[in-house]
């Protein structure tokens, strides 16, 4: 420990912590001290009365949490909230969403990005990941405003080669961007528009560099039907034949995931995860699922997520988590699963491992980066305080963040944004709606056909 000055001390607070086994506790009464970036202490408030520090933030009444991860969304997206309502998976997809994303600029893009990293740091999401097209446009913007991020330029096999070499390029240009805060990954969109040639030379890439694997599979139930009678295998199964589930990858939704499929997952040579938004298979009325139990059992990690807010409406990973655990009682018919303590170790520790960085993310403790949110529950809707887990989960909700933390920088503070302008992009992207809309060429950047 440093005479010097920390760069940050949080005092006042509870903090959620993970004992030596995994299981949520919390210290009341407790302190953070920040310095370069990284947790130096968790401690007790009287301990650092004294202790100097540039900032401080006096926490009484909150609770101190990692910040969420979002692990699976299309940030830019948020351009799009809205526009496709209350329609089957085909026509959202063919009539409306792919149509107008054939009209998508860098600008469009860029514009979306900020706007959802606004979104999602006032909703105490401090790293996603993303995975789209024009992906230079959100990288700088991560840098910009602060946040963390996992990032993967998304591609189709319509694209010809090129699609998978620009996601290489990608992916080898940004990793360790933005002082660390970027990560990066290989993004092929799914098994249904890349092909098995295009999957198995993506898992070569990604062995080749180093790099992780980031797709959509077996999204829905219809999606492992239909990949049963043309082709014999589920999409978990065209995964492992083309060597994908060799790397490690992070696999969207799954809701689709099969009996069959969970021997082949559990076997698989690389680390494997899944990323659940279960908002969006509640609008598409999809009739299962991510297994999140089925999961569990074989020691495969779930992470929460959102989807796009083209689907979800949403980047609120809070509701992410509430609904996860409310789902999961339905489901299985066992109000036992999930806890709400299980609850909060799929919004912390474990999707940070499911974006893999499950050793520097996800705990409050030395050592860690500081991605740190504090919840304030003096609010009427959260009092009185039984179950404090309980009360994160089914009674607060995100705006109940005030403040948010990345690498130790303060991104919101008592409910200020501090690195975005909203308005000023909420008004540029309205001048660009018109255009951005338009369907009358009759163009779709892709086909869904499952």
């Amino acid at each position: 420990m440093t005479d010097a000055p920390a760069d940050l001390i949080i005092t006042g607070c509870t903090v959620l912590v993970h004992d030596d086994q995994e299981r949520i506790g919390f210290e009341e009464d407790a302190a953070i001290v920040v310095r370069d970036g990284v947790v130096e202490s968790v401690t007790t408030a009287a301990e650092v009365e004294q202790r100097p520090g540039i900032d401080r933030i006096d926490a009484r009444g909150q609770v101190a949490m990692p910040g969420l991860v979002n692990c699976h969304t299309h940030a830019p997206m948020v351009t799009l909230r809205g526009v496709a309502e209350d329609l089957p998976t085909e026509e959202w997809f063919n009539d409306v969403v792919w149509p107008i994303e054939s009209n998508l600029t860098e600008k469009d893009v860029e514009l979306g990005a900020r706007l959802a990293c606004a979104e999602m740091i006032r909703g105490g999401v401090t790293c996603f990941a993303d995975h789209y097209f024009s992906m230079d446009a959100v990288a700088a913007v991560v840098e910009e405003c602060g946040i963390r991020a996992h990032l993967g330029e998304a591609y189709f096999s319509s694209q010809g080669p090129r699609g998978r070499e620009k996601s290489l390029e990608f992916a080898l240009r940004h990793r360790g961007g933005a002082g660390g805060r970027i990560t990066t990954t290989l993004a092929p969109h799914a098994p249904y528009t890349v092909d098995d040639a295009d999957l198995a030379a993506t898992a070569e890439l990604a062995r080749a560099h180093g790099l992780p694997v980031h797709l959509h599979a077996s999204e829905n139930r219809d999606q492992a039907e239909t990949s049963l009678a043309r082709h014999g295998v589920t999409p978990i199964e065209v995964l492992q034949r083309t060597g994908i589930l060799d790397t490690d990858v992070l696999i969207a939704h799954g809701s689709g995931i099969l009996d069959r499929d969970l021997p082949v997952l559990a076997s698989a040579d690389g680390r494997t995860a899944v990323a659940t938004a279960p908002r969006g298979y509640l609008k598409f009325a999809w009739p299962t699922t991510t297994p999140v139990r089925a999961l569990h059992d074989i020691g495969v990690p779930v992470g929460l997520a959102t989807d796009g807010a083209a689907s979800n409406n949403s980047l609120d990973v809070w509701e992410s988590m509430a609904l996860t655990a409310l789902i999961q009682k339905s489901t299985t018919g066992d109000p036992r699963w999930l806890t709400s303590r299980q609850a909060l170790h799929h919004a912390t520790l474990q999707s940070a491992r499911a974006v893999g960085q499950g050793d520097t993310l996800g705990r409050i403790e030395p050592g860690r980066r500081a991605d740190i949110i504090l919840v304030d529950l003096t609010g009427p809707h959260t009092q009185p305080v039984h179950d404090l887990a309980a009360t994160l989960v089914h009674s607060a909700r995100s705006s109940d963040v005030r403040t948010t933390i990345v690498d130790g920088r303060i991104l919101m503070r008592d409910r200020e944004l501090l690195t975005i302008d909203v308005p000023a992009v909420v008004g540029e992207l309205g001048e660009r709606m018109p255009a951005l809309l338009d369907r009358s060429h009759g163009k779709r950047i892709q086909d869904y056909d499952t």
